[in-house]
């Protein structure tokens, strides 16, 4: 399993996603952070300069409430087993795990090939609802199994038309499936300390820096 524990996507004892397993506990609250590396520079007269040389990637911040033993386990030893920073795996967040239009169905996939940095998505397959600014995708490309990075729709140019945020960071091919049902962010912890505490009532106090990383 390759997934953050968690109430929907559980685990067995063999590390194995089961739905029979263990259910990692929900999240209490989560800080996101869309990250951008832009340099900035001014002249002598106060003219902005600005540049992206760098990359752009989601963090967030993950707590949990109080946890007993058999809900905190499932999630540390899935960690323990990441090695701190050395694998990465994907998240699931449950305010991005479905399209705000629940009516959004379709095997939807990209209408035309779409260069690196793109930021205009044709797409075709929609058979009911609609994309809304906000929602989160990701893209299946057949030709592109590296290809693993979140976008947010920052536009609905027309039912069938997005914009989306960053620009991709990859070519993407014509026929490429968008993921709009529970999309994952392909992350690693930001240190390579797991740390937790635990209180007179036997409860497990946790959580987790997270961020964005591509193969």
């Amino acid at each position: 399993m390759n997934i953050l524990p968690d109430p929907v996507n559980k685990i067995n004892a063999a590390g194995q996603a089961d739905a029979n397993g263990s259910a990692g506990p929900g999240f209490a609250k989560i800080k996101f952070r869309s990250s951008y590396q832009t340099q900035v520079s001014r002249t002598i007269s106060g003219r902005g300069v600005q540049a992206s040389p760098g990359f752009h990637n989601w963090e967030f911040d993950i707590n949990y409430n109080p946890l007993t033993r058999a809900e905190f386990e499932p999630v540390m030893n899935f960690l323990e087993e990441r090695q701190g920073r050395l694998k990465p795996f994907f998240v699931i967040l449950p305010q991005h795990s479905g399209p705000q239009d629940s009516t959004l169905a379709g095997n939807i996939v990209t209408a035309s090939a779409n260069a690196e940095g793109s930021t205009t998505i044709n797409i075709s397959g929609r058979t009911a609802g609609t994309f809304t600014k906000g929602d989160f995708i990701t893209f299946t490309d057949p030709d592109d199994a590296l290809h693993l990075k979140a976008y947010k729709v920052t536009s609905v140019l027309s039912l069938n038309s997005i914009k989306i945020s960053p620009p991709l960071v990859r070519a993407l091919r014509s026929g490429s499936t968008i993921n709009y049902v529970n999309p994952k962010f392909r992350v690693i912890q930001k240190g390579d300390v797991l740390e937790y505490d635990l209180d007179t009532d036997n409860l497990y106090q946790f959580s987790l820096s997270l961020e964005e990383i591509q193969p």
